[in-house]
């Protein structure tokens, strides 16, 4: 029987061969020949378009009336941005496997951090940093 956590990695899996094959396509038709550094440069571009696009969805405009939103919007802009996302990782040599390592050991730590259980400072929620600067 699988594991949800098998299922996930095989749905990661997939959605890396299927991007992978997509970047391959689109380079061969438009006879494009970058390197994997310009390729990351050019995927944030298009994400930070993304996700300018996304903030249109959530009525960010504190300044004009909200309109309802748009889910299903929503959902393709968030799956767009996953697009470039995965372009990125498969650019700078990441496995679904790296990906799913590095998330899990992230996310630990960052609940860590939140518990005071890092070493890494300022994350206490009742730490006060000091900044160098004389607030009262």
């Amino acid at each position: 029987m699988e594991t949800n956590e098998s299922i996930v990695r095989d749905k990661l899996d997939v959605i890396f061969e299927l991007q992978k094959s997509l970047d391959e396509d689109i380079a061969a038709r438009r006879n494009l020949d970058h390197t994997p550094e310009e390729w990351i440069r050019m995927d944030v571009l298009a994400m930070v378009s993304e996700l300018a696009e996304l903030l249109d969805e959530v009525n960010f405009k504190w300044w004009k009336n909200p309109k309802p939103i748009n889910e299903e919007s929503l959902h393709g802009e968030l799956v767009d941005i996953l697009h470039f996302f995965i372009s990125m990782c498969i650019r700078a040599g990441m496995s679904p496997e790296s990906l799913y390592e590095g998330y899990i050991a992230k996310n630990r730590e960052n609940f860590d951090r939140q518990y005071g259980r890092s070493q890494k400072k300022g994350y206490d929620v009742n730490e006060k940093e000091d900044t160098g600067h004389d607030n009262p």
